[in-house]
């Protein structure tokens, strides 16, 4: 258990003034989300990294001076150390300081907040891949023949090695355990195709709102804390659009700069939710003063998904927060077809309501079709898609007005009154 650590972010050639704080910012966010308290916070320059410490062997030694003086028990690196450097700071203090990344506290975060067994897989399957070439540094002092034992171990396996071995065996049943999750989640959403309704996917930085936005516009209940990767699982709600046309909206795991690769990887059962929707609705804290980083780091995310040319609404939240004058000026100058609002108070969702409206115009049409009464096998197909928003009984036929999806639009524009 981390008690105290020592922070260290690295300052690159090339960053923008201001950016490794930032950085550094957003780690003692993430490590405070699992209780580690902070004795220090350090910002060290470098030219170029170097293959043993990231840093210069001077600047290793100024660290760890600092670190001892600050009774730290550990150094969390804002940037990604290889399994050797991780061993090489370790030795280099005398085994008397834990060395960690940023990945590790983000894979901590990501377990302690798993609820179900999809993300219990997912998470899972991320820390076994982040710890299998790291080992050596947790074994080296067990590095020795290990006799009997209740698991059979290969003739001349070291401790390490059958740990190795074992770890390579549950990482391969983890990834067929997804294959069927993956299967599983097809299977469902296949299922919600028979009533083919529009889907929109709520995509962007960790704690930006969005799942407090899914609440506002479905009624919903779902976890909307206050805190980094409050939801992991996706949750997808049915709701009514203002002309009465039914949508689907999924709330997706957030983004984070500098999130581990593997953990897109691992989690792509989850994401692909963005990736199958009709539309996206990108949510922005516009109250950080970060939000332009946020909003570039959800972008790259999503590109890696394949999910970045989709359409998108780019939603701006927590205004009832305030934002600072320049900040809103350069946000509104640089994305002018964002919408701004409030999640918690309502500010702003009629205008965000009237966007979606507008992005399915391109998933239907809206219609007014008079269906003769020995039509009703198609009058039964339009209430399965969810495209009815009013029926009458009339003498001539069955008068309805609704939004016909594009599939069926041969189907029925015989009977348009739309002329």
């Amino acid at each position: 258990m981390i008690r105290r650590a020592c922070l260290l972010g690295v300052e690159r050639p090339g960053m923008k003034s201001g950016e490794a704080e930032s950085l550094l910012d957003e780690l003692e966010e993430l490590a405070s989300n699992l209780g580690i308290g902070m004795g220090l916070r350090k910002i060290v320059r470098i030219r170029e990294p170097q293959a043993a410490f990231l840093l210069g062997t001077g600047k290793v030694k100024e660290v760890l001076e600092e670190v001892a003086r600050e009774e730290c028990d550990s150094i969390i690196f804002d940037e990604e150390l290889t399994p050797a450097q991780q061993r090489n700071w370790e030795r280099e203090a005398g085994g008397k300081i834990l060395v960690i990344d940023r990945q590790e506290i983000i894979l901590d975060i990501f377990n302690s907040r798993a609820s179900t067994k999809e993300a219990s897989l997912q998470v899972e399957l991320a820390r076994l891949e982040y710890m299998l070439p790291r080992m050596k540094r947790a074994w080296s002092h067990l590095d020795r023949q290990r006799g009997g034992g209740a698991v059979q171990r290969d003739a001349g396996e070291t401790q390490l090695e059958m740990d190795q071995r074992l770890i390579r065996t549950r990482i391969s049943r983890l990834k067929t355990e997804l294959k069927d999750v993956v299967r599983h989640r097809e299977t469902q959403r296949k299922q919600r195709m028979k009533v083919p309704l529009p889907s929109a996917a709520i995509v962007g930085y960790t704690n930006a709102g969005k799942s407090s936005l899914l609440n506002r516009l479905t009624g919903a209940d779902v976890l909307a804390a206050d805190k980094l990767f409050a939801t992991l699982d996706p949750t997808t709600r049915r709701m009514e659009l203002p002309s009465g046309q039914p949508m689907l909206v999924t709330d997706t795991v957030g983004f984070v700069r500098r999130l581990p690769h593997r953990l897109v990887e691992a989690f792509k059962a989850t994401l692909e939710e963005a990736i199958v929707s009709t539309f996206l609705i990108h949510v922005v804290d516009a109250s950080s003063p970060e939000a332009e980083a946020h909003f570039k780091t959800t972008i790259s995310v999503l590109k890696e998904l394949g999910a970045d040319m989709k359409n998108t609404i780019t939603v701006f939240n927590k205004i009832d927060r305030g934002i600072d004058g320049l900040n809103e000026a350069e946000l509104r100058h640089d994305h002018p077809e964002a919408i701004f609002i409030s999640a918690r108070t309502g500010e702003g969702i009629d205008r965000l309501l009237d966007k979606c409206e507008q992005m399915l115009r391109e998933f239907g049409q809206a219609m007014t079709l008079l269906i003769p009464h020995d039509r009703y096998d198609l009058i039964g197909k339009l209430h399965q898609a969810g495209a009815v928003r009013s029926e009458e009984a009339q003498d001539e036929g069955v008068l309805i007005q609704g939004t016909i999806p594009t599939r069926l639009l041969d189907m029925v524009k015989e009977f348009s009154t739309n002329g």
